[in-house]
C-alpha cells in the first residue's frame, strides 16, 4: 500500500513538521501529574495539549466529541490534507479504519460513574454515544463525508497491524479507492492510576527501548497517528506498507533500519532481543511519544518520513546494555527497506515494512 498523506497527534504538537522537530531535538523531559492512592503519588506522562485539540474549523462537526475522538479527527483529517489529493477522491470510495487497545475510555469510565450516581434512566445518551469504539470512525467518517466501509479494530498490541491487513484487503477487492487508515489512544485519569500501579515508572523519564529488561520502564503517552492508503503512488509518495503479518517469519534481508516498539509495555522486554537482526541498525522512538499500546503506528510515521527524506534519525535514548548495533547519528542515509518490530506478553510478534519500492 502507497502511503500518500500521513498526520500525526502526539505530546510534541501536531503534524509533520511537529514530527520532524521532535526527531531532531530528540527526548525531552516528561510532564509529571499526581496520582492518588500510589506510591510514590506521582506518574511520568507524556499527553497531548489541550492547545493542541482546538482547532475550531476541522473540529466543527465534533463539538462535543471527547479527547479520543478529537485526536484521531484531527490526525486523520491532516492525512487527507497532508496527501493533496482531497479535491479528487471519490468519497463513496473512501474507507476509514481506526486502531485502537482501550478506545475512549476516559468517556467509558463517566458513563459507568453517570450509571452509579444517576441510575440507567438518567444517565447521559452522550456519554453513551461516545463511549463507543466506533465513535471516531464515525465522526472521521462525518467530518470528511467519507461514504466507504467504515470499521474499528481493537487488539492490545497489534490492533494497528490488523488495521493495515484490512486496509490492504479493501484496496485489493477495490471496494475503497483509498483507506483512512490509524491508531489512537489516550491517557485518562484511571487509566494513568491502573500505569502507575501495573507497570514500572521510569524514575528518570527515560523509556528504554534497548535495555531488554525483565521489568521494563514505561512512561505512559498517548496521541494519533493516520495514513491515507492507496493502490498505487499518489499523493506525497512517502513509501509503502508491505509484509503485513502477526506471529508469522519476519524478512531479514535486505532491510536497512529496524525499529524496534519495545516502549515499556510488555512484563518482559527480553525477548527483543532475539528479534535483532546483528548486522542491522536499531532503533526505536517511544522516548519521543511515551509508552502506548499503538506506538507501532507512530513508529511508521517515522519510517516513512525517513524514507521520503533519506535521512535518518538517532534514537533518542542509546543506553546499550546488550551493545547491539544502534542508529546513534541524525543524517542523510540512503534507505529503501525499514522494519518495525513488535512483540506482546504472550511471545507472539508482528511486524510489517515500510520500503521506498512497489
Amino acid at each position: 500500500m502507497n502511503v500518500a498523506g500521513m498526520g500525526l497527534v502526539h505530546t510534541r504538537g501536531r503534524g509533520i513538521a511537529a514530527l520532524e522537530q521532535a526527531l531532531e531535538q530528540g527526548w525531552v523531559a516528561p510532564a509529571t501529574v499526581e496520582v492518588r492512592g500510589v506510591d510514590p503519588g506521582t506518574l511520568p506522562v507524556y499527553p497531548v495539549s489541550a492547545e493542541t485539540l482546538t482547532d475550531k474549523t476541522v473540529l466543527a462537526k465534533a463539538r462535543r466529541a471527547d479527547r479520543f475522538t478529537r485526536m484521531s479527527v484531527l490526525a486523520a483529517c491532516d492525512a487527507l490534507d497532508d496527501s493533496g489529493l482531497s479535491p479528487h477522491l471519490d468519497r463513496s470510495k473512501l474507507g476509514v479504519i481506526v486502531g485502537t487497545a482501550l478506545g475512549p475510555h476516559a468517556t467509558t469510565f463517566s458513563f459507568l460513574d453517570g450509571i452509579l450516581d444517576f441510575g440507567d434512566a438518567a444517565v447521559s445518551p452522550t456519554a453513551f454515544s461516545h463511549s463507543v469504539h466506533n465513535a471516531a470512525a464515525s465522526y472521521i467518517a462525518m467530518t470528511l463525508e467519507a461514504r466507504g466501509p467504515t470499521l474499528t479494530v481493537t487488539h492490545f498490541r497489534f490492533a494497528f497491524h490488523q488495521a493495515l491487513i484490512l486496509a490492504d484487503i479493501w484496496l485489493a477487492e477495490r471496494r475503497c479507492d483509498a483507506v483512512l487508515v490509524g491508531v489512537t489512544e489516550e491517557l485518562g485519569a484511571v487509566m494513568q492510576h491502573v500505569c502507575a500501579r501495573m507497570l514500572h515508572p521510569a524514575a528518570d523519564g527515560r523509556i528504554k527501548p534497548f535495555a531488554f529488561s525483565q521489568k521494563p520502564e514505561a512512561v505512559p503517552g498517548e496521541g494519533s497517528a493516520f495514513f491515507l492508503v492507496t493502490r498505487e503512488a499518489a499523493g506525497k509518495a512517502y513509501g509503502n506498507l508491505t509484509d503485513m503479518t502477526c506471529n508469522a517469519s519476519a524478512p531479514t534481508s535486505g532491510i536497512d533500519l529496524q525499529i524496534l516498539d519495545a516502549c515499556g509495555l510488555t512484563h518482559n522486554e527480553q525477548p527483543y532481543r532475539h528479534l535483532v537482526i546483528p548486522t542491522v541498525p536499531v532503533t526505536g522512538y517511544a522516548p519521543l511519544f511515551g509508552s502506548i499500546p499503538v506506538i507501532s503506528g507512530f513508529h511508521a510515521a517515522v519510517a516513512a518520513l525517513m524514507l521520503k527524506q533519506q535521512r535518518v534519525y538517532a534514537a533518542p535514548v542509546r543506553e546499550n546494555p546488550a551493545t547491539i548495533l544502534i542508529s546513534d547519528t541524525t543524517g542523510p542515509k540512503p534507505l529503501s527497506n525499514v522494519l518495525c518490530s513488535s512483540l506482546d506478553d504472550a511471545g507472539r510478534y508482528g511486524v510489517f515494512r515500510v520500503t521506498n519500492g512497489h
